[in-house]
């Protein structure tokens, strides 16, 4: 057993925890896979989620391990990593998670999970303890995601405008309405893809500080892997019906050609972000998507009072979360 004495309990208790927080982030994050396919009239609320949820759990076999990678060893020093600091992490994105969820705030369960680990690493060894090259990439895709969002979003929409410009309103709801069933399922796709990954990363992380994994292992076991992607898709089986109407229809009103544009760039967007190996927020990249294809008709159909609460929400979650997860890292150390 590695000196840092996890008992088995002990392990076995935390990857409970991981696992509770990777169904939070299905449940939290249900509504922007399916906001815009429900909002649209395309889908049944039932019917969207059992879809969110069969592609979140297919990613399983699309995905390389890129982004549990980056979580798992990129983000804070191994030698920091004990059973307290992964606790007050997960202790602060989940506190954050049911907070905003009950407020109905789109926020970034991956930016919780982030701050969180940030938080109690600090609040147990000081700023050394972070690996800055790491978190800097994590930090710059926070602006990042959504603006590629946005952009793709919005120039889909024009694109789209431009080749039906001929075309009735009638076909143009038919064609998309069909076509929405396939955008919403990429997005799904890359949801799973992305935010499983993340506790996957959590795990394998547990698992090394555990010494029951060597930390030049390529990959974690496969258990970690089923598990992750099954807890995060029963979560979005679950849904997060608070969140769908601010997503779907208090941003801007949207049809299925809109619903299609801001579906393919936000999944164009977190591919190409798990590819690269960065844990992007799903929340984030939706919501820029949204705002690009409603921004393309006119900048008055975004309610932008709307999108920047969001934005606030977005800004306080690292820090909140970092805040939340020191506090439990004290509480942790001092109670057990």
């Amino acid at each position: 057993m590695h000196s840092l004495e996890f008992s088995f309990y002990i392990l076995v208790v935390l990857i409970g925890l991981a696992l509770i927080f990777d169904f939070m982030n299905g449940f939290h994050d249900a509504a922007n896979a399916i906001a815009t396919v429900v909002s649209t009239g395309v889908l049944k609320p039932q019917t969207a989620v059992a879809m969110a949820a069969a592609f979140n759990f297919i990613a399983i076999g699309v995905f390389q391990l890129h982004v549990a990678s980056t979580i798992g060893t990129g983000t804070i020093e191994p030698w920091v990593i004990d059973h307290y600091v992964v606790f007050g992490a997960l202790i602060g994105a989940i506190f954050w998670n049911v907070l905003t969820w009950y407020f109905g705030l789109p926020s970034s369960s991956s930016h919780a999970l982030i701050g969180g680990l940030v938080g109690a690493a600090v609040a147990k060894a000081g700023t050394s303890a972070l690996i800055t090259s790491g978190l800097f990439k994590i930090i710059l895709f926070i602006v990042i995601a959504p603006l590629l969002g946005f952009i793709l979003g919005s120039l889909l929409m024009v694109l789209v405008s431009w080749l039906f410009v001929r075309s009735s309103q009638r076909n143009v709801d038919r064609w998309f309405r069909r076509l929405q069933l396939i955008s919403a399922a990429m997005y799904s796709l890359g949801h799973g893809g992305n935010d499983a990954q993340k506790t996957i990363g959590i795990i394998w992380m547990l698992l090394i500080a555990a010494g029951a994994m060597n930390a030049n292992d390529a990959l974690p076991p496969m258990w970690v892997i089923i598990s992750c992607y099954s807890a995060i898709s029963l979560g979005t089986l679950f849904g997060g019906w608070r969140i769908v109407k601010t997503m779907g229809q208090k941003i801007t009103k949207l049809k299925p050609v809109g619903g299609f544009c801001a579906e393919t760039g936000g999944a164009i967007t977190l591919f190409v972000a798990t590819a690269l190996g960065v844990p992007v927020s799903t929340t984030h990249t939706i919501t820029g998507a949204i705002v690009g294809v409603g921004a393309s008709r006119k900048m008055s159909a975004v309610r932008w009072g709307v999108a920047g609460n969001i934005v606030w929400a977005w800004i306080f979650t690292i820090p909140a979360s970092a805040f939340i997860a020191a506090i439990a890292w004290w509480l942790g150390t001092t109670l057990f």
